[in-house]
């Protein structure tokens, strides 16, 4: 089904900076009009600074009926919503916010949804291995919690923000399951290899991990979709590993997000 556009159509917005590198607007607008919503998803570019303002405006729209969050902004943006899901709530941040009968935004976090998704399309079950993640941050955080709740024997975090860092670890071990610890980047002696960094977007980023200590029995995942094979997962695949890209990431959890932002995902908010 082909989307129309009039002054009745519905919006919905991604925020983040930069944002050239989102997939969502086009598969989410497609998915919309597959099930017969009116509505279109467009991205917006919004420096940190500018994020309250944002905001601010974004409340009093009266045709915007949700917003997905992207890098930097998932922090802020989980303080601005006035409900959220256990699993945000736990985070402390949202990648999607949808509006409430009220007015007000609710918010959730679908991240690592995804990602685990990914690697189990590809046959792989987090579940008896050992993971190092490099990247605390939003997507990180939500990464690292799907993964002690898909079943990971161990997890140790990689940030160089060692304040964030720090905090994922203790927040990971208050939980009772997987031991969490201290990472670097040398993935040796692990099973499952997560980068939720942005390390690989731009021509001359360094590796996010040392890849010359990979195995090809290890399963590495990342979730950079632009470029849609980002220099970690080029490398690892020459090593033979199996691998699962930022776009692979985003196919499976496109469906998540359409169904949390039209209010089909069991929430009453």
């Amino acid at each position: 089904m082909t989307p129309t556009l009039s002054g009745a159509t519905r919006l919905y917005v991604i925020v983040g900076d930069p944002i050239a590198q989102v997939r969502s607007p086009a598969g989410v607008t497609a998915a919309f009009a597959a099930r017969g919503h009116d509505g279109i998803l467009a991205p917006v570019q919004v420096a940190p600074h500018d994020l309250p303002d944002f905001l601010s405006v974004a409340v009093r729209l009266k045709n915007l009926d949700g917003i997905v969050v992207t890098i930097p902004h998932k922090f802020a943006c989980y303080q601005a919503c006035a409900s959220a899901t256990e699993r945000a709530h736990f985070l402390r941040t949202v990648n999607l916010m949808r509006r409430r009968a009220d007015g007000a935004w609710h918010g959730d976090m679908v991240d690592g949804l995804g990602f685990v998704g990914a690697a189990r399309a590809k046959g792989i079950d987090p579940r008896g291995m050992r993971a190092p993640l490099v990247g605390a941050g939003g997507a990180g955080s939500a990464i690292a919690l799907a993964l002690v709740e898909a079943g990971v024997s161990e997890i140790a975090v990689h940030d160089s923000a060692a304040e964030r860092r720090d905090a994922l670890i203790d927040q990971l071990n208050r939980l009772g399951r997987a031991p969490a610890r201290l990472g670097s980047v040398d993935p040796a002696g692990f099973d499952f290899v997560a980068n939720a960094t942005p390390a690989g977007m731009k021509e001359g980023d360094p590796l996010p991990v040392d890849v010359t200590r990979l195995v090809p029995t290890a399963y590495c995942g990342c979730v950079i979709t632009k470029p849609e094979v980002s220099p970690f997962i080029a490398a690892a695949r020459k090593i033979g590993c199996i691998t699962a890209t930022g776009a692979d990431m985003y196919r499976q959890h496109q469906g998540i997000m359409v169904d949390f932002l039209l209010g089909h995902d069991g929430d009453g908010n």
